[in-house]
């Protein structure tokens, strides 16, 4: 929980969360236009300016309201980058990729952090805004990670979940997506998101991340 609110405590945190953002908003696109459509290309948000990405609701108002109530997570969301399924080749398997897309760049990002934290201490540099840096560029992108995998439409776990589920289920699960947000919401400002969600699935997160560095700390 962030505690410091002076400009380098700011810096330190925006910095990563902001690649964060942008980089899982911009892969979803470039998923997107990979699988057939180039609807988020063709309005520009296939890219890395963070102020086509930014969302008032959950980038600013949502992270800003958690930290001020004292939770133990910060979570957010961009706004979405607009796909038209209908045109991907393969509607129903090309949708799951486009979904992943945006998870699997936090992930990547996240192994980079780590990397650049273990390389940082490997060689005896411990500046507190560098080493501070990377642990937030961990800690935020394995948080929205784990958030936007939450199998409920709009997150990118519920489009994930409608891809794999038969027509049927499929279409009951999407019925859900105008409401989805405040339900969201409301399991996040209860806590219940927190305790059964956040906690397990960023602990196993954060265990492959170690697993995956392991040579690198070797090494260092």
């Amino acid at each position: 929980m962030i505690t410091d609110y002076s400009i380098q405590a700011v810096a330190i945190n925006a910095i990563p969360l902001i690649f964060a953002i942008t980089i899982h908003e911009a892969a979803h696109g470039y998923a997107a236009r990979k699988f057939g459509d180039n609807t988020a290309y063709v309005l520009g948000r296939v890219s890395l300016n963070p102020l086509k990405h930014i969302d008032p609701m959950g980038t600013i108002l949502i992270p800003l309201v958690l930290i001020l109530t004292g939770s133990p997570f910060l979570v957010g969301y961009a706004k979405p980058v607009p796909v038209r399924f209908d045109r991907l080749r393969n509607p129903k398997i090309d949708s799951i990729w486009v979904a992943l897309a945006g998870p699997g760049s936090n992930f990547i990002q996240a192994l980079i952090w780590m990397s650049l934290l273990i390389i940082l201490l490997g060689i005896g540099i411990n500046e507190p805004f560098f080493i501070g840096m990377a642990k937030a560029g961990i800690g935020w992108n394995i948080g929205l990670l784990v958030f936007n995998l939450f199998p409920l439409p709009p997150l990118d776990g519920g489009r994930i979940l409608a891809g794999l589920l038969p027509a049927r289920q499929s279409i009951a699960l999407g019925r859900l997506e105008p409401w989805g947000f405040y339900i969201v919401l409301a399991l996040v400002f209860t806590g219940i998101i927190g305790t059964l969600w956040m906690v397990p699935l960023m602990a196993f997160f954060n265990w492959a991340l170690y697993l995956l560095t392991i040579p690198l700390q070797m090494i260092f």
